[in-house]
C-alpha cells in the first residue's frame, strides 16, 4: 500500500466524488466557493505569470532569512551563488522555526515544473494491517475522472505545489483556502505536511511554490512542448514565505506515513513572484475549511482533487474522485483517517478533499497516503490541532 508523502519525491494522490448529485454540488467554481467571480469566470490574466527574471543562480536573501541560515552554519554567500540548489540531507533545516524559502525569480519555468517527480507516501500491507479492528474494509476502487477545462472555471482554487528536495524537483497538489481573519484577501494554501517537510528523518523542503490552475486548458505534453509561462501558470507562481505543519508530522512522519500520517497536513502563506493582489483576489475563489472532524459516517460523500503524476498519469492534468468515506488507521493508538476509493497516483498528495456543508463546498481533508496498487486514498481528519495551526498562520502571517 502506499502513501502520498514527499520524502522521496514520487507520487501524489487522488480525488473525485462520483454520484451525479454530489459532483454537481461539489463543483469548485468561483461562485460555489463563495469567492469573487471576476478573475475565475474570465480568461486569467497571464501577465503575472510571465516570469521575466532569470535568476542566473543568484538570489537576494532578506536579512532575517540570512540570519537564520547563518545560525545553521550555512554560508549565505555560497547560497546566493547557487548553493540553494546544491544541498544534501546533512543540511536539513528541521525545526518548525527553521523554514527558509527566499524567492528565486524565474526558477520554476515550465520545463522545470514538468521535470518534477511526484511526492508519494506508500503504505505497505504490513502498515495497513496494524490498524485492523479500527479500519473499515477496503473501499471499492473508484476511477479518477478528468476535471473539465478550463480549470479556472471548474476548479478555481486547486493547483500544484512544487518544491526541491535533496533528490531534485518534486510536486504535490494544493488548494486555496479562505483566511477568516482577512476575508476576501487570502494568501493561504492547504496541502499535505509531507509536501513541505520530510518528517522525522528530514526537514523542510526548499523553493516551495504554488501554481493555481496549472495547465488551465489541460493540454497534452506535445501541445505544451513550446508553451509559454502563461499557459502553464495562468495566475503566476506563488512563493511560500512561510509554511506550517503539525509537530506530529515533523517528529513522526515517515516515507510510509508513520505516526505522523494522521496529522499530515500543512498551510502555506504565499506571495506572488510578480504582482500585488492577494491569491484569493487573483484566482477569484477560496474554500472554507471544515474543522469539525465529522466521522466518516457523518460525512456522507467526499471528493478529492489533484494532479496525479505517477503512471498512468503524467501530472499535467487535474483529476477528481468522489466516494463515500470509510475509516482507516495505521494503529489503534492513532486517530482514524478518512479513506475513499480512488485511482489517483502520486502527485495528488496534498490535494484537497471536499464535502458539501450547508449547501457549500468546504475542505475537510487532504490526500496523505495510499497503497501501491492505487485503489484508494486516505487523508487526516481536521480537528482542533489543525484549526490551531491554521489560526496561527492566519493571525501571524495573513496580513502580510
Amino acid at each position: 500500500m502506499r502513501s502520498t508523502r514527499t520524502p522521496a519525491p514520487r507520487r501524489g494522490r487522488r480525488t473525485v466524488l462520483a454520484a451525479a448529485g454530489l459532483v454537481a454540488a461539489l463543483a469548485l467554481t468561483a461562485t460555489a466557493c463563495g469567492g469573487s467571480t471576476d478573475s475565475a469566470s474570465d480568461k486569467p490574466d497571464a501577465t503575472s505569470s510571465e516570469a521575466t527574471a532569470n535568476s542566473g543562480g543568484k538570489v537576494k536573501i532578506p536579512a532575517d532569512l540570512a540570519g537564520r541560515l547563518k545560525e545553521h552554519g550555512i554560508d549565505v554567500d555560497r547560497w546566493k551563488d547557487g548553493g540553494w540548489k546544491d544541498w544534501d540531507k546533512d543540511q536539513w533545516l528541521s525545526d518548525a522555526k527553521d523554514f527558509v524559502n527566499p524567492v528565486i525569480e524565474g526558477l520554476w519555468k515550465p520545463e522545470r515544473m514538468q521535470s518534477a517527480e511526484e511526492a508519494d507516501k506508500t503504505v505497505t500491507t504490513k502498515d495497513a494491517s496494524a490498524g485492523q479492528g479500527v479500519s473499515d474494509p477496503d473501499p471499492a476502487p473508484v476511477r479518477a475522472q478528468a476535471e473539465k477545462t478550463p480549470y479556472h472555471r471548474h476548479a478555481a482554487p486547486v493547483g500544484k505545489v512544487f518544491f526541491d528536495s535533496p533528490d531534485g524537483p518534486a510536486v504535490c497538489s494544493g488548494t486555496v483556502v479562505k483566511d477568516v481573519n482577512h476575508p476576501g484577501k487570502s494568501n493561504l494554501v492547504w496541502t499535505a505536511g509531507h509536501c513541505v517537510h520530510a518528517g522525522g528523518d528530514g526537514g523542510w523542503y526548499r523553493n516551495i511554490v504554488f501554481v493555481p490552475a496549472y495547465n488551465d486548458l489541460g493540454k497534452s505534453e506535445a501541445e505544451l512542448s513550446n508553451a509559454n509561462p502563461g499557459e502553464i501558470a495562468p495566475y503566476g507562481n506563488w512563493w511560500a514565505n512561510w509554511a506550517s505543519t503539525s509537530n506530529q508530522w515533523i517528529q513522526g512522519g515517515s516515507e510510509s506515513g508513520g505516526d505522523g500520517a494522521a496529522y499530515d497536513y500543512a498551510v502555506l502563506h504565499v506571495k506572488p513572484e510578480q504582482g500585488a493582489k492577494s491569491l484569493e483576489e487573483t484566482v477569484g475563489a477560496a474554500l472554507d475549511v471544515d474543522f469539525s472532524a465529522p466521522s466518516a459516517a457523518e460525512a456522507a460523500k467526499m471528493g478529492a482533487w489533484g494532479y496525479p503524476a505517477a503512471p498512468p498519469h503524467n501530472g499535467l492534468k487535474m483529476f477528481k474522485c468522489v466516494d463515500i468515506p470509510g475509516r482507516f488507521s495505521l494503529s489503534p493508538t492513532l486517530p482514524t483517517m478518512y479513506r475513499i476509493g480512488c485511482s489517483m497516483t502520486g502527485g495528488s498528495s496534498g490535494g484537497g478533499w471536499f464535502r458539501v456543508l450547508n449547501g457549500r463546498s468546504v475542505l475537510v481533508s487532504n490526500t496523505s497516503i495510499g497503497p501501491a496498487d492505487n485503489t484508494w486514498l486516505a487523508g487526516p481528519q481536521l480537528g482542533r490541532d489543525a484549526e490551531a495551526l491554521y489560526q496561527n498562520m492566519s493571525k501571524t502571517y495573513g496580513g502580510q
